[in-house]
């Protein structure tokens, strides 16, 4: 049983591949804006990705949490224009009180990788 896990501190790991499939921790963003958080999300997702040989069109799963769901159609703009035609996930989008007041939003990624 191969398992690696990247990027890992004492509390929880970045990513953690296991036969062919990566978990990504949730990933939150900087900026003002639902959109300005959502694109940084999206790009450290992205790199996470890239890092285990993964990529967009590989996700299986997503959880998006926002901490008001007010903020769903505005997260959906940047969302749409980030994964490509045709690869769209399972997806979940709920509110949830984030661990942070200054978080908007909070995505989690499961994709099979190489």
């Amino acid at each position: 049983m191969l398992l690696k896990r990247y990027h890992t501190s004492t509390r929880y790991s970045e990513a953690v591949t296991h036969r062919g499939v990566v978990y990504l921790c949730g990933q939150v963003g900087d900026g003002d804006t639902i959109q300005a958080q959502t694109e940084h999300c999206l790009a450290q997702i992205d790199d996470l990705l890239k890092q285990v040989n993964s990529g967009r069109d590989k996700i299986l799963q997503a959880i998006i949490w926002l901490s008001d769901i007010k903020d769903y159609e505005g997260m959906n703009t940047v969302w749409d224009a980030w994964i490509p035609p045709g690869f769209a996930p399972a997806r979940a989008c709920a509110e949830m009180r984030l661990a942070c007041d200054k978080y908007k939003v909070e995505i989690v990624i499961t994709a099979a990788c190489d």
